[in-house]
């Protein structure tokens, strides 16, 4: 079954780490990436730019309407996301517990919906 892992992370958090800091979170990404691969469980995954350069799109009685910024003021920001194949949700569980922003923000873990086209 497929499962997006969206991350979650405050950008003040990113923003307060040091150069150093920044390069471990890195490297442990890079890593997590290596794991998810030798599994066979990585279909993709990409970091998304800050939310600054978000534009919401809404279509309103036929006319389109945009917002700079995100959809919703939240304390954390949709920073990144993994597509996975894993057996169950218990899997896709333990895979999104060891990406690093799990222990500084958060990580959703949602099913994917398949239709017979």
């Amino acid at each position: 079954m497929q499962y997006l892992l969206l991350i979650y992370e405050a950008e003040s958090i990113q923003a307060a780490r040091t150069d150093a800091d920044n390069q471990a979170v890195l490297q442990a990404y890079f890593a997590f990436n290596d794991e998810v691969k030798a599994r066979g469980a990585f279909i993709a995954g990409d970091a998304l730019e800050p939310i600054s350069t978000a534009t919401s799109v809404r279509k309103r009685e036929g006319k389109v309407v945009t917002t700079d910024g995100p959809f919703a003021e939240t304390k954390e920001q949709l920073g990144g996301y993994y597509l996975i194949e894993a057996k169950d949700l218990d899997e896709a569980i333990e895979l999104a517990a060891k990406i690093p922003a799990a222990e500084t923000g958060t990580v959703e873990v949602r099913p994917l919906m398949t239709f017979d086209m």
